[in-house]
């Protein structure tokens, strides 16, 4: 007789316990609801639509499947294009990757990648400058570094746009005195690569701070794996040593 009260006493309890977790589950979908409401009924301007936060929660209520679906397409339309852009990428297709990469930002602007990808491609574009007047390969590379500061504001820690700005200040803005900032950041997370270090070296070289130009190319003859490049590093310090230090 006690094990069946304590058995009916245990149903009891998981049969409250279900209706308490049903019960928060239905009034945290009301408060999303009715929080979504708030935001839509302080947007104006009023018309023949609902107005009341109530009436607005009841619409939403009804609507909520239609609404759910567009956000999830929205979202695969956005994956789309940022895929497309990246295949498009692989093949050199800078142009058409830049219009994809404009469907891509206008999905996901707090992307930081959608913005790294959008500056890799003007910064191509511009840099071909094939059929371009002057203003027009400006156009592309004042571009391509705003998509690049743009993904580093998102994403500080973020390294692909900080080599991808110092290799766009070094080689087409001129302005090695910002690329060294991005490209010791660079190195201090990629302590070996030698693709980086002869572009900080370039820029040490243009800002004629020779010596640690010097010290750069020493390292990647120290540390590059690639007979090529211990080759351009011999060649390039030899060079300095023989016009500055000779």
């Amino acid at each position: 007789m006690k094990m069946k009260k304590e058995y009916r006493t245990g149903i009891a309890v998981i049969l409250i316990a279900a209706a308490a977790l049903g019960g928060l589950v239905a009034f945290q979908k009301y408060r999303s609801r009715n929080s979504l409401a708030l935001r839509i009924s302080e947007l104006g301007p009023r018309g023949n639509q609902p107005q009341t936060v109530e009436e607005l929660r009841r619409a939403i209520a009804r609507y909520e499947e239609r609404i759910e679906a567009h956000v999830k397409d929205a979202a695969q339309t956005g994956l789309y294009w940022k895929i497309l852009a990246a295949r498009l990428q692989d093949r050199d297709l800078h142009h058409e990757a830049l219009n994809a990469l404009e469907r891509a930002v206008y999905y996901f602007p707090g992307d930081a990648t959608v913005h790294y990808l959008r500056g890799l491609s003007a910064g191509v574009v511009g840099k071909s400058a094939f059929g371009l007047n002057g203003a027009g390969k400006r156009e592309y590379l004042a571009l391509s570094e705003a998509s690049y500061l743009r993904a580093i504001e998102l994403d500080p820690d973020y390294e692909r746009p900080r080599y991808g700005l110092g290799v766009l200040y070094v080689f087409e803005l001129d302005k090695p005195q910002e690329a060294v900032a991005h490209l010791l950041w660079f190195l201090e997370n990629s302590r070996d690569n030698v693709d980086a270090m002869f572009v900080l070296a370039r820029a040490y070289f243009m800002l004629e701070n020779y010596r640690e130009a010097l010290d750069l190319y020493e390292r990647i003859i120290a540390v590059a794996r690639d007979p090529a490049q211990r080759n351009e590093a011999e060649n390039n310090r030899q060079a300095i040593l023989d016009s500055y230090y000779g």
